[in-house]
């Protein structure tokens, strides 16, 4: 599987529950934190859901 490096570049302050829960269950818990995931479809779609939220770098 490809792995990728997701950093949240935006708060999830002010966001719709769905959002704010995604955000949490990818696993961030700040903002600048940034995570490292294998881009499986479920963590995929997740990602599609906040994107406007989130940076992601290909590895």
């Amino acid at each position: 599987m490809k792995k990728a490096q997701i950093t949240q570049i935006k708060s999830g302050i002010g966001r719709p529950k769905r959002q704010k829960a995604t955000l949490t269950a990818l696993g961030f818990k700040r903002m600048n934190q940034s995570i490292e995931v294998e881009m499986t479809p479920q963590v995929a779609g997740m990602v599609d859901k906040v994107k406007h939220l989130l940076k992601v770098e290909e590895l």
